[in-house]
């Protein structure tokens, strides 16, 4: 169902809260279809988001290291999506 979220156990340096709830958003997304926010469906969407964030956090802390690191890095620590996120944030200051 959700392919293109990555695996976040095993990261060095371990995976930050940040891609933690991005994670968490984009399966969020998935499993609701929920792709723009509304006022009907932000305060449901964002407390899925929460709770999805809290448990992964608890799952990659209690989960015993991995042998091998995962195979590809998360989408927040790929250079195309920082330049991304970077021309977005200097978008929104202009």
């Amino acid at each position: 169902m959700c392919r293109n979220i990555t695996g976040l156990r095993g990261l060095e340096p371990a995976a930050t809260p940040e891609e933690i709830e991005a994670a968490a958003r984009q399966y969020v997304r998935k499993v609701s279809g929920v792709q723009s926010l509304t006022d009907k469906t932000r305060d449901p969407f964002e407390a899925a988001v929460a709770e999805v964030t809290a448990a992964t956090t608890r799952l990659l802390a209690e989960l015993p290291p991995r042998k091998q690191p995962p195979t590809t890095l998360p989408p927040l620590r790929r250079p195309e999506v920082q330049a991304r996120i970077a021309a977005k944030e200097a978008a929104a200051k202009a």
